[in-house]
């Protein structure tokens, strides 16, 4: 399993990317929102993984609220899997706790399944599947 990329909760993504591209070299991929996580994303390639950097649609989203608790900063790491419902199942089967029950589409249209940050040690864990 590698990592696909690593999410940083941001107040502003082109604030976050002025600060990061020219220390990690490259450019942010259009920004994207994802309405159904209340979050617009943009993706800065970093070797093999990715910076995902999400900021809030609206201050109530699960990124919104992390902001207000923690401020800027990781929100989760997530990893390539080739089965992103085995890797939930997996999660399931040894005791841990799920946000998703069932993969759903994510940012880039990859499907995605989060486990619970009590699962892994107060991480929010991501799995992503590979491109379509």
């Amino acid at each position: 399993m590698k990592i696909d990329h690593l999410g940083i909760a941001v107040r502003s993504l082109s604030e976050a990317l002025t600060q990061y591209e020219p220390v990690v070299g490259g450019h942010g991929s259009p920004p994207e929102a994802v309405e159904s996580q209340g979050v617009r994303v943009s993706f800065l390639e970093s070797g093999e993984s990715h910076l995902e950097f999400l900021e809030p649609l609206r201050p109530d989203s699960a990124v919104g609220k992390f902001l207000e608790k923690r401020g800027e900063g990781i929100h989760h790491l997530a990893f390539r899997v080739p089965d992103v419902a085995a890797a939930l199942a997996n999660v399931r089967a040894h005791g841990g706790r799920l946000i998703d029950e069932v993969p759903r589409v994510g940012a880039r249209g990859r499907t995605v399944g989060f486990a619970h940050p009590a699962s892994f040690r107060g991480v929010l864990v991501e799995f992503v599947g590979a491109p379509r």
